[in-house]
């Protein structure tokens, strides 16, 4: 079946199956099992699967053996089931197909060893090698078609495997699919020109992606792949479902089997010999796949084709995937976030606590605030990795510039980068002597307007303050200071006009309590420099009571809070706070159909005060 299988896919296209692992997921087993095991403890579920591929067109189905190594067997007490494991899931796809009475091949899947080899762990090349070799062994003697080595990020691993899979059979035909990033890179950090260059010398038949990244992001990468690879290459592209999301407790893949019908036709253009689906893949889509490689009249998406002419017009500054506030913004979504402070120490729970109550009332944003009143916090940038990374909720990262030098700024700025911190709020910040350290110098080397070019002109283009190249290019979405009450509009919008001019992307604004006024403005600038360019974030913060509004009105720069508002908040008297979140409510509604977002600033750290506020938002979009 080897030379058949090879024969086949060079005369057409041959189509794969979609996930096997969310799939068994999808059906209600946690993650905590062995997906592996369940060829032998529950081969009718597996089966099961196998057939929903076929019947949806699938040319090559993958056994359900991608983790059945030695090693990942061991982490659940299975370290001695490799052989059996191996051969009852080989064994159970040829049944699933002789019943199908189709011509399917049957793709042995190896993944990873689960281990990290030397020099950056401590598996050693012979040790992988014995890993592999026990695994192939047995997946080719039960009677696998061809053997698929899948998500590989270390090229090291995989020529073990290789070597191993050619000391068992120098004939079985072979496919590498290697995983990248939305950087370009594997998560190792090799270019696809390293790659390409080390894959070529090994002796197998394909070579492709898979994993980790959505149909745009793959095809983008093996486009890439095929120019850099021998002529002639055979490839492969099984992308994910789009960047997953969790949603209600489950994993969620957004991509549509629409989505993946168009980009089946844009692989086959690209070259590509071998589609199909990785994690969040379906029988539906794999079905939307098959009618549109079927279809003799169907031409992939001129769309599609853009792309690559895009890709090698703009280089490689659009690499990565825009952040998830810079899609809101490109598709009119209306942005709810709110500012949070990081604790003074590194107990985060209770500020966790404070997020989950936000997001739970419809926030789909949060800002983390560096430093407030020139007061010790933790790094603002940490606690933007723990809410992304805990509560699965997309972060404005706040970056004042007083006290940092341009050094401190870059180093600062990439490190949030690579924790996929990508929204930054370029700021001046409070001035230290009004904080706790008074002394601590307030000494820079950039103001906010020359940070916003820095992270647009710069960072986004692959080079630092100085000119030079980075490694790579990053992608900020980059917001600036507004306001919309401001005491001289006319310095307000000159220095507005600058921020706009070095590329940022949005607003947030000063709190907003006079809307005719913020009207004003905005027509003000339209008079003179015609429609208004940028999206507005508008800040709201609830006021507390009469004292509150007083100090805000009277003693913090840039706020101004109409009398009517402040006599409304002194009658209030104990009521202040729920009178508070009133008016906010109102000035919400007024706000709305002219701004983009709204961005609540809890007050005195009431987050179930903010929450009320964000509610409003919810319940006007909620069907009636």
């Amino acid at each position: 079946m080897g030379y058949h299988f090879l024969a086949e896919l060079d005369s057409r296209p041959l189509l794969g199956d979609g996930a096997m692992g969310t799939t068994i997921y999808a059906k209600g087993i946690p993650f905590e099992r062995c997906f592996d095991e369940l060829n032998t403890s529950n081969p009718a579920l597996i089966g099961e699967i196998h057939q929903s591929y076929i019947q949806a067109g699938s040319n090559i189905i993958q056994t359900n053996t991608f983790g059945a190594n030695r090693v990942k067997l061991a982490e659940h007490g299975l370290a001695d089931s490799v052989t059996a494991i191996n051969r009852a899931g080989v064994s159970l796809a040829r049944r699933v197909v002789d019943a199908s009475f189709k011509e399917v091949f049957i793709a042995a899947t190896v993944g990873p060893s689960g281990m990290q080899l030397a020099p950056l762990g401590r598996l050693s090349a012979g040790k992988a090698y014995t890993i592999f070799h026990e695994q192939v062994s047995a997946l080719v003697e039960a009677g696998a078609d061809l053997l698929m080595f899948d998500t590989f990020a270390d090229v090291a691993e995989l020529e073990q495997a290789v070597k191993a899979a050619r000391a068992v059979s120098s004939e079985i035909p072979i496919v590498l699919q290697v995983t990248f990033t939305e950087d370009g890179r594997t998560p190792l950090g090799m270019t696809s020109t390293k790659v390409a260059a080390q894959l070529a010398e090994l002796p197998v038949d394909v070579i492709g992606l898979n994993c980790s990244m959505g149909p745009s992001g793959v095809l983008r990468t093996i486009r890439q792949l095929s120019e850099l690879l021998p002529a002639g290459t055979r490839l492969s592209a099984q992308p994910n479902a789009g960047w997953p999301e969790r949603v209600g407790g489950r994993i969620i893949y957004p991509a549509t089997p629409e989505y993946f019908g168009d980009y089946a036709l844009a692989f086959v253009e690209a070259g590509v010999r071998l589609v199909g689906g990785c994690c969040g893949t379906t029988p539906e889509h794999i079905a939307y796949m098959r009618a549109a490689l079927d279809d003799p009249s169907r031409q992939a998406s001129p769309l599609l084709r853009v792309t690559r002419e895009a890709e090698t017009s703009s280089g490689p500054a659009n690499v990565l995937e825009p952040t998830r506030l810079a899609h809101r913004l490109e598709t009119g979504e209306f942005v709810v976030t709110a500012e949070i402070s990081p604790p003074k120490g590194v107990f985060v729970e209770e500020v966790l606590a404070g997020v989950a109550t936000l997001k739970a009332a419809g926030a789909n944003m949060i800002n983390v605030a560096d430093s407030p009143r020139a007061r010790m916090r933790m790094s603002p940038w940490a606690m933007c990795y723990l809410i992304q990374n805990r509560l699965d909720l997309e972060t404005v990262l706040h970056f004042p510039i007083r006290g940092r030098n341009i050094l401190r700024v870059q180093g600062d700025l990439l490190a949030a980068h690579a924790l996929n911190v990508r929204n930054v709020f370029a700021v001046m910040g409070d001035p230290t002597s009004i904080g706790e350290y008074p002394e601590a110098t307030d000494a820079y080397d950039v103001v906010p307007t020359g940070l916003i070019k820095l992270l647009k002109q710069g960072l986004n283009q692959g080079v630092d303050h100085g000119g030079e190249p980075l490694a790579q290019p990053t992608r900020f979405t980059v917001g600036c200071a507004l306001n919309l009450t401001p005491g001289d509009p006319e310095r307000e919008l000159k220095v507005l006009r600058k921020k706009i001019e070095n590329g940022a992307d949005f607003a947030l604004t000063q709190p907003v309590y006079n809307v005719a006024e913020a009207q004003a403005f905005i027509a003000r600038y339209e008079s003179e420099f015609g429609p208004w360019p940028l999206a507005i974030i508008a800040g709201v913060l609830p006021l507390y009571n009469g004292r509150h509004a007083d100090f805000l009105h009277n003693e913090v720069p840039g706020i101004n809070i109409p009398d009517e508002l402040r006599s409304q908040m002194k009658e209030a008297g104990k009521n202040g706070a729920e009178v508070g979140v009133g008016l906010a409510r109102d000035l919400v509604m007024q706000l709305r159909p002219f701004v983009q977002g709204i961005y609540l600033i809890p007050a005195f750290g009431r987050y179930d005060l903010a929450a009320e506020v964000i509610e409003v938002v919810s319940e006007e979009a909620a069907p009636v």
